[in-house]
């Protein structure tokens, strides 16, 4: 296996176990997040994700000082 499908397999693994956090009930009720990245994901997979999460319209991201990243989410009133 070379390491670009070692790399995109573990940036699959990475935003699935990060979707599971933000779908989780208590999650989708705060309409916030904290993610955290684990030991072996590599940092660069790490900062991609944070990127394509931080470029939906109604999110936010708050860095916090033991690594970890609070998501906060707004979900836009139905017209």
């Amino acid at each position: 296996m070379d390491s670009t499908s070692a790399s995109a397999d573990a940036y699959v693994r990475m935003g699935l176990r990060v979707q599971k956090i933000i779908n989780s009930p208590t999650a989708q009720k705060a309409k916030a997040a904290l993610i955290f990245r684990l030991p072996d994901e590599p940092m660069d997979e790490w900062e991609r994700l944070l990127e394509e999460i931080d470029e939906n319209d109604n999110v936010t991201l708050a860095y916090r000082d033991d690594g970890g990243v609070q998501v906060f989410w707004v979900v836009p009133k139905e017209d």
